[in-house]
C-alpha cells in the first residue's frame, strides 16, 4: 500500500495528468482503434438537398456491389423503432416537436440527412456501394436563415406543423415598462450569433456488438453520455435497459456535440440486433460537418435601460434561435441556459427575456461550449460598451458602478448567486494590463496615424453552470435530473478505486478526483485507480457537460470517500479497544489523542476484507457509496480584457495579449484549470475572428470542410495570462466551482470589443462576428463614408 508522505496534501497542487502517459504512448483506446470477429462498417446515404420530398430509394445496385451484406431505406427500417429519437427538452407545454426517426422515408429536411444505409465487409466497400444508391427527388423550397424562417410565409420545415415556431419561452421580472419609461437612456442593439461547427479532435465513432444468446447488445461510441444513451436508446429500439451496455472508451474531445442522441448510434444498434454481427460506423471530418449538430445561430435583440450616470436599471432581450431541422436532444433548451444572465454580473430592478425556437433547413444545433451562456454574456458585455459610448464613460467605469457586491445575491432574473468577486477580478486585471499605460500607447497610436490601431476589450461575467439541482431542472421540464453518483473502494492491499458517473474526453477527470479522494483518505495519488464510461462497471450516472464534472460528481466522490473514512474509524476503535470519539484523523491516519497510537484508513481496509474481528454487525469490505444533487448552480465569474492589433488599411485584427482572471472557487490542479482556461478562450477567440459556418441559398453548407471553415491553432493566438480570485463556493464542501465553459463564455465579447475599440475613433461602433478582415475594413469604409 502506499500511503502520502506525512503532511502533503494534493488538492491544489499541480500534480502531472495521470491520463497522459497512456496517450502520449499511443495506447489510447478510441472507437476507430476497436474491431470485433465478423464486424460490418456502416455508412449512410445522405441527402445532397436542403429540402425533397423521397419519391423513390433503388438499392438494387448497391446490395449487388462487391462487399455488400445489406443496404437499406428509412422505410425498410420503420418497424425497428419504437419511437423517434429523443428531445428530453421539452421547453414549454405547447412546443412543437416534429418526429425525428434515424433514417428520413418521406422528406429530407437538410443537406446531410439520412435517407439509407449500407452495410459491407469493409469500410471502402460501404462507401462505394453507397454511391450507387439510386434516390429519386422531388427538391422543394428551403430556408435555411432563421430570421427569414421566422416570418410568415416562409416556406415550412414541417408541413404538418403549419409553422416554422417550434416554441417561445418568455420570463419577466420587476416593472419593465416603467423602468423603461422612466430611464434616461435606452440603449438598443441587435447581435447575432453565427452558427458554428464543434468539430471535435475525433469525430464520433460507434461500435456495436451483439451477444445473440442473450439479446444484449454492446454499444461503443465517442459519445459524452453513455448513460443517458443506455436510457434513450433502450426506448427508441423498445429493448430492456438492462440488456444494453454502453462504453464511453478514449473520446477525443466533445465541446457538446456528443452530448446528444445520435441516429448512426440507433443505426447501429438496430442492425446488429437484425443481422446478429458487429457493426461499425466512423464519421469522417466532411460528414461530421452535415451530420454532427451545430452550435449558437441566434439572433439577439437587447436594450439596456440606465440613468445619465451610466446605472442600469432594466434590460430586454428577444431571441430568435434556430433549432436547424429536428429538435435533438437538448436543442429547445439549449438558447435557455442564458435566460436568466442578461443582466450578467450587475445589479438592476427589471428583467425581461423571451426566447422563439424556430425550424430551418439546417443541421440540427445543440450545445456546444458554454451553450447559452456565450450568447447572453456576448449581448450584456458588448451593449455595456454601448452604453459606456452613450453616457460618455470608460467601460471600465460603467462595468465597476453596476456590478454585484454582496453575496450570496438574488440577481433580477430570480435566481442566486452564492459567492462572487466581480471587482476583485477586474483590479487584478487592471493591474496586469497596466490600463493608464494602455491607454497612452493607443493615444499615441491614434495621435501619429499609425495604420496598425490598438484596442483594449474587457469582459466582466457570471455564468451559471453544473446543470442541477434535479429540482429546478424539472420545473423547467429539463428529462433527468442533475445529480452524479459515486463509488470509492479501497482493497484489501490498500489501492483505492473510484468509480465516477462523470465520464471524461479530455478534461483531466482521473487525476483531479484522483487528487480529492488522495487528500481524503491520505492516500498517495498514484495508488487511486479511476473507472468510469462503461454502464456495466458504473451503472449509475449523469455524464459529463455543463461544468458540472467537479462541481459535481466531484462532491459526490468526496462524500464517498468520507464514508469510509467513517467506517475506518469504526474499525479501527474496535481494532484499538477505543471509542470511535477517542481519534484525531488526520492524513489518512487515526490516533489515539495524546498517544502514539494509530492506525491508517488503509490498514482497516484488510481488516474489513477478512472480517476476523469487526464491530458486531458490520458487514465486510471498505466501500462507500453517494449520490450528490446540488441545492444551487455553479457560480463562476471574473474578468476576461483582450488587447487587439487591427490594421486599418487591410482589416486584418489580431489579439495580441490576452488577460484572464477568472473565480473558479477552489482550485484542485492549478495546471489542469489553466489548460481548462487556455482551450475555452481559444474557442471564444475562434468565434470574435474567424469562424462560421455558411449556407448558400440552396441550403448548401459553402465551407463544410476545414479548408474553407476556418479553426485557429497556436500560431493565431498569443499566450495567455491566466490569473485568480478566489470566492469559494458555500454550497459545497470543497468550495470549487466549475471552470470548463469559463474562457468560451467571456472571451468573444472582450475580443470584439477590444476590435471596435481600436476603431472607436474612426466612428466604428459595431462588426458582425466573426471579425474577419473583409467585414472591418467595410466596418472601416462605411464609417468614413
Amino acid at each position: 500500500m502506499s500511503v502520502v508522505e506525512e503532511g502533503r496534501t494534493y488538492i491544489g497542487a499541480s500534480v502531472p495528468r495521470k491520463e497522459d502517459a497512456t496517450l502520449l504512448t499511443g495506447q489510447g483506446r478510441f472507437v476507430e482503434n476497436l474491431t470485433a470477429p465478423g464486424m460490418m462498417h456502416l455508412a449512410v446515404v445522405r441527402s445532397p438537398f436542403a429540402h425533397a420530398e423521397i419519391t423513390e430509394v433503388d438499392l438494387s445496385q448497391v446490395r449487388a456491389a462487391k462487399g455488400v451484406v445489406a443496404a437499406y431505406s428509412g422505410a425498410e427500417l420503420a418497424d425497428e423503432w419504437a419511437g423517434p429519437l429523443p428531445c428530453a427538452w421539452p421547453v414549454t407545454e405547447d412546443i412543437k416537436i416534429p418526429d425525428h426517426f434515424p433514417l428520413a422515408s418521406d422528406r429530407a429536411r437538410y443537406v446531410g440527412d439520412g435517407v439509407a444505409v449500407v452495410l459491407a465487409e469493409s469500410r471502402a466497400a460501404a462507401k462505394d456501394a453507397a454511391e450507387l444508391a439510386s434516390i429519386s427527388y422531388e427538391p422543394l423550397e428551403s430556408v435555411t436563415d432563421v430570421a427569414l424562417a421566422a416570418r410568415p410565409g416562409a416556406p415550412l420545415v414541417h408541413e404538418s406543423l403549419d409553422t416554422n415556431e417550434s416554441y417561445t419561452w418568455a420570463m419577466s421580472a420587476g416593472e419593465v415598462d416603467t423602468v423603461f419609461g422612466e430611464a434616461d437612456v435606452v440603449v438598443k442593439e441587435r447581435y447575432r450569433q453565427q452558427r458554428l461547427v464543434p468539430n471535435a479532435i475525433e469525430p464520433r465513432g460507434v461500435l456495436v456488438e451483439p451477444v445473440a444468446s442473450t439479446g444484449e447488445l454492446t454499444l461503443t461510441s465517442s459519445t459524452q453520455v453513455p448513460h443517458i444513451l443506455r436510457t434513450t436508446l433502450s426506448g427508441v429500439l423498445g429493448m430492456p435497459e438492462a440488456k444494453l451496455r454502453v462504453i464511453a472508451p478514449d473520446v477525443g474531445g466533445g465541446f457538446g456535440s456528443k452530448l446528444d442522441v445520435y441516429a448512426e448510434e440507433a443505426l447501429c444498434l438496430a442492425l446488429a440486433r437484425k443481422l446478429g454481427r458487429p457493426v461499425k460506423w466512423v464519421e469522417e471530418r466532411s460528414e461530421a460537418f452535415l451530420a454532427t449538430i451545430h452550435g449558437r445561430d441566434v439572433l439577439q435583440e437587447i436594450e439596456l435601460a440606465a440613468t445619465s450616470e451610466g446605472k442600469i436599471t432594466g434590460v430586454r432581450a428577444r431571441l430568435t434561435a434556430s433549432m436547424g431541422a429536428y429538435l435533438q436532444l437538448a436543442t429547445p433548451g439549449i438558447p435557455l441556459l442564458g435566460a436568466w444572465l442578461y443582466g450578467g454580473c450587475y445589479e438592476m430592478e427589471a428583467y425581461d427575456f423571451s426566447c422563439t425556437g424556430v425550424f430551418t433547413n439546417t443541421t440540427p444545433t445543440d450545445a456546444y461550449r458554454g451553450a447559452g451562456r456565450p450568447e447572453s454574456n456576448y449581448a450584456i458585455e458588448r451593449t455595456v460598451d454601448a452604453l459606456a459610448r452613450e453616457v460618455g464613460k470608460d467601460p471600465v467605469d460603467v462595468r465597476r458602478l453596476n456590478f454585484i457586491k454582496e453575496f450570496p445575491a438574488t440577481i433580477v432574473s430570480g435566481l442566486e448567486i452564492d459567492s462572487g468577486d466581480f471587482e476583485g477580478a477586474l483590479d487584478r486585471g487592471l493591474e496586469l494590463l497596466d490600463y493608464e499605460d494602455f491607454r497612452r500607447e493607443q493615444a499615441a497610436r491614434r495621435a501619429s496615424g499609425d495604420p496598425k490601431q490598438l484596442g483594449v476589450g474587457f469582459s466582466t461575467y457570471v455564468e451559471m453552470c453544473g446543470l442541477a439541482p434535479s429540482r429546478i431542472l424539472g420545473a423547467l421540464r429539463y428529462g433527468a435530473g442533475g445529480w452524479e453518483a459515486a463509488t470509492v473502494r479501497i482493497l484489501p492491499t490498500g489501492t483505492v478505486q473510484i468509480m465516477s458517473g462523470a465520464t471524461p474526453h479530455g478534461q483531466s477527470h482521473a487525476t483531479t478526483f484522483s487528487q480529492i479522494v488522495a487528500d481524503e483518505l491520505g492516500v498517495d495519488v498514484d495508488s487511486v485507480e479511476y473507472f468510469s464510461g462503461d454502464t456495466a462497471v458504473v451503472p449509475q450516472g449523469m455524464d459529463t457537460y455543463g461544468s458540472r464534472s467537479l462541481a459535481v460528481g466531484g462532491i459526490a466522490l468526496h462524500q464517498a470517500a468520507g464514508k469510509i473514512v467513517d467506517k475506518a474509524r469504526l474499525i479501527a476503535a474496535h481494532q484499538l479497544e477505543v471509542s470511535p470519539d477517542d481519534f484525531e484523523y488526520e492524513g489518512g491516519r487515526f490516533t489515539v489523542k495524546g498517544t502514539d497510537r494509530s492506525m491508517t484508513v488503509t490498514e482497516t481496509a484488510f481488516h474489513a476484507w477478512t472480517a476476523h474481528n469487526l464491530p458486531d454487525g458490520m458487514e465486510p469490505g471498505l466501500e462507500g457509496a453517494s449520490v450528490y444533487d446540488p441545492p444551487n448552480f455553479s457560480w463562476p465569474g471574473g474578468c476576461h480584457i483582450a488587447v487587439a492589433e487591427v490594421d486599418t488599411e487591410t482589416g486584418d485584427a489580431r489579439v495580441i495579449r490576452y488577460i484572464a482572471v477568472d473565480d473558479v472557487g477552489n482550485v484542485i490542479n492549478p495546471a489542469v484549470v489553466a489548460g481548462q482556461v487556455h482551450g475555452g478562450i481559444t474557442q471564444g477567440v475562434a468565434q470574435a475572428l474567424y469562424e462560421e459556418a455558411v449556407y448558400d441559398s440552396e441550403g448548401n453548407l459553402v465551407n463544410g470542410s476545414l479548408t474553407g471553415y476556418l479553426v485557429p491553432s497556436a500560431a493565431e493566438v498569443p499566450s495567455y495570462e491566466v490569473d485568480h480570485v478566489v470566492a469559494a463556493s458555500p454550497t459545497n464542501p470543497l468550495g470549487v466551482k466549475g471552470v470548463g465553459e469559463t474562457g468560451t463564455i467571456a472571451s468573444t465579447p472582450a475580443v470584439v470589443n477590444a476590435v471596435v475599440d481600436a476603431l472607436a475613433h474612426l466612428g466604428v461602433t459595431e462588426i458582425e462576428m466573426p471579425t474577419s478582415p473583409e467585414r472591418v475594413w467595410r466596418a472601416i469604409e462605411e464609417a468614413k463614408r
